[in-house]
């Protein structure tokens, strides 16, 4: 398929070496079982170029604390973050979710997030900046993104339901 340019919408599958185009859906590689996730949607604006990526870095809701916030509950928190994920595709962003726990496997997890892909904004979620004893995690994640990501913009939301806007400060579709 070299040569061929892909159309609005179409997903460039060339990570293994092996381009192909096919709408929506994930690809294994020939020859080595792996599976190839998109590299980018192509849009036609000025030539083609490619959505950009958003990482959403916040705590499992399971794993929160609701004492402050009683109206709360893991549920209804999982539902403003899927909206708001929802939304940010809607608006042409490819989007990653990275919920973590409060342990030690949290460094972890945002560190395969961030060297799996490339980002163009990481969005970090309230509760990982409050409440003060989640300072210290708060500070490894924002330390991990600055090294790991550094061409990455960082914002912050101030709840699940303004990663929106908190993304759009920064970074256009």
């Amino acid at each position: 398929m070299a040569g061929r340019r892909l159309g609005a919408c179409e997903m460039d599958y060339s990570l293994c070496g092996k381009s192909a185009a096919a709408p929506g859906s994930s690809r294994h590689c020939r020859g080595t079982g792996r599976v190839v996730r998109p590299l980018a949607m192509r849009t036609v604006r000025q030539g083609a170029c490619m959505a950009k990526r958003v990482l959403a870095i916040g705590i499992e809701p399971g794993n929160a604390d609701y004492s402050a916030f009683p109206q709360l509950t893991p549920e209804h928190v999982r539902s403003y973050i899927e909206a708001q994920l929802l939304r940010l595709r809607g608006l042409g962003f490819e989007v990653t979710s990275c919920l973590i726990d409060l342990d030690t496997t949290a460094e972890a997890v945002v560190t395969a997030a961030l060297r799996d892909e490339t980002f163009d904004c990481i969005v970090i979620g309230a509760g990982l900046r409050e409440p003060k004893e989640r300072l210290l995690l708060f500070e490894k994640v924002l330390n991990l993104v600055h090294r790991l990501a550094p061409n990455a913009a960082i914002c912050f939301n101030t709840t699940p339901a303004d990663t929106v806007e908190a993304v759009q400060r920064w970074v256009d579709p």
